[in-house]
């Protein structure tokens, strides 16, 4: 006697956007300009002003716009402010170093 299937064949889903009644997910969009929606992540020692973060994050969209033709509008760009004592250089953090 044949022991039973590990699986069970099932037939294909629809995608979770479309199963939602969203209609197409935006990775299944034809236009190649939905698609990019670059995500960068900023990881500075804490105690830069707003004008210096602003800086940074204009800066930062303004390459990933240039480098991979994504719009602007579509960047995001989140800064993680990490306190001096929770970053470590050497075995020692950056409190301790004076950073």
């Amino acid at each position: 006697m044949a022991s039973p299937r590990p699986w069970r064949w099932r037939p294909a889903t629809p995608s979770p956007c479309a199963s939602r009644g969203w209609g197409p997910c935006p990775s299944a969009s034809t236009d190649s300009r939905e698609k990019k929606m670059p995500f960068a992540q900023i990881y500075m020692i804490e105690g830069r002003t707003e004008e210096q973060k602003r800086a940074v994050i204009e800066k930062v969209t303004q390459a990933l716009h240039e480098a991979v033709g994504a719009p602007k509008e579509n960047v995001r760009v989140w800064i993680h402010d990490v306190p001096k004592e929770n970053w470590g250089i050497a075995g020692v953090s950056a409190k301790d170093l004076g950073r």
